[in-house]
């Protein structure tokens, strides 16, 4: 990925601090319907003068999905649509309005957070992760999540406001990599540690894996953490349904324990990568990756 696109995608919420307070305090009269409808005008001018996020979208439906030109563009807009409501949806929490989790694999979650050990809950760049944990509340383990460190002050305070009371800390990105021991201590208290599994950020180790029929560089850190620390990861995807309805599907990351460290690290990663195949072949316009995935 080059330097320009490596900024570009750190994640950080457009608007200053007080165009993100007034659309917080918004929601205490402009119903979520009114603000997707202004989306549905906004993304057309995004569309515009955003082109190279348009183009990588729109030669992933082309190359990837064997779409049509006409039906290329229309869920590149559908796409870009789908964003927008994530980042409103986001600010809804924010303002205190609920929406409905269900969770496909709940059975993996109840097992693995009342077992002893930890693990890691590995996520990607789809749908809305971050409003499972304004949702939800952990009554077995804390979570840890791995995140950029600089967002906006307005998401910071926000975040850390929910995050407190439902079992969550925000671990920041650090330069100088404490991060990496905050996790693992995290792991050897038996916690969970939820980290994006999908970007190369930092380092250039990376586990080659099939991905849409080409191979594709995944990050070591996560599958390096799940080796050493000889803990279970799941693959961590949540999935905007309806207006008010978010759907979380958990799957674990298959791996045999006996093979090689070496190996292990490429079956949690390839395991990684096909889950994360799955969820865009079945929410393809809920993919948020703006840039060319096979060359980064």
């Amino acid at each position: 990925m080059t330097e320009e696109a490596h900024q570009q995608w750190q994640g950080r919420t457009d608007g200053n601090r007080w165009m993100q307070r007034s659309l917080i305090a918004g929601f205490k009269i402009i119903p979520l319907m009114v603000y997707y409808a202004i989306v549905a005008v906004v993304v057309v001018f995004y569309m515009i003068f955003n082109h190279s996020a348009y183009l990588a979208t729109y030669r992933f439906f082309r190359k990837r999905m064997g779409y049509g030109k006409l039906k290329s563009f229309i869920h590149v807009y559908r796409n870009q649509y789908n964003f927008g409501k994530v980042v409103i949806d986001r600010f809804a929490c924010y303002a205190d309005i609920r929406f409905k989790i269900v969770v496909d694999g709940q059975h993996i979650i109840d097992r693995l957070t009342t077992a002893k050990d930890g693990f890691l809950q590995l996520g990607a760049h789809v749908g809305n992760i971050e409003i499972a944990g304004y949702m939800t509340t952990s009554k077995d383990k804390h979570l840890n999540v791995l995140a950029y460190a600089g967002e906006t002050q307005t998401v910071m305070e926000n975040r850390k406001k929910i995050f407190s009371h439902r079992g969550v800390t925000v671990v920041p990105v650090a330069a100088d990599l404490s991060h990496i021991f905050i996790l693992n201590d995290a792991l050897s208290r038996g916690e969970v540690v939820g980290i994006s599994a999908d970007r190369m950020f930092g380092s250039s180790k990376a586990q080659r894996c099939s991905f849409f029929g080409e191979e594709v560089r995944f990050p070591t850190g996560p599958f390096l953490m799940a080796v050493q620390r000889e803990v279970e990861a799941v693959s961590f995807f949540v999935m905007k349904q309806d207006v008010h309805t978010y759907k979380v599907y958990v799957r674990i990351l298959e791996v045999d324990r006996n093979a090689s460290k070496r190996e292990q690290l490429q079956q949690l990663a390839q395991s990684f990568a096909s889950n994360l195949e799955d969820i865009v072949r079945l929410y393809p316009t809920q993919w948020y990756n703006y840039y060319d995935f096979w060359n980064q």
